[in-house]
């Protein structure tokens, strides 16, 4: 006896879609969004350098701010999934509310890794 089922679905995909991305899709940055933080973040530093930090909380909002058009530049100039660009915001907020001007030795390198990304348009 043959059996023949016509309602067979295929199995689920795994969700390993972040293996096939490749490397400076997953951990790169668009160039532009790493000159903004850098940009940002010494001014930043800058001012709180100045008011001997108690100018955080306006760094705190500006931070907020240089997430969000992270956000919104990986999603829309680097092709990045929702997680993956709010991941990557979120980040760059965090090292942007950072006092110090230390965390420019992480997201430069992802600017720079974000060059040698081809381009997926």
């Amino acid at each position: 006896m043959n059996k023949h089922v016509d309602n067979v679905t295929p199995a689920a995909p795994l969700s390993i879609h972040h293996a096939a991305r490749g490397f400076s899709q997953s951990f790169g940055l668009h160039p532009a969004v790493a000159l903004l933080t850098l940009a940002v973040d010494a001014m930043l530093f800058g001012e709180e350098a100045v008011t001997l930090g108690l100018g955080w909380p306006f760094s705190v909002a500006v931070s907020a701010a240089v997430g969000f058009l992270s956000y919104r530049a990986q999603m829309r100039f680097y092709n990045d999934d929702h997680e993956a660009a709010m991941i990557k915001s979120g980040i760059l907020a965090l090292l942007c509310a950072i006092p110090t001007a230390l965390p420019a030795l992480l997201y430069l390198p992802a600017g720079a890794l974000g060059l040698f990304r081809g381009n997926k348009n």
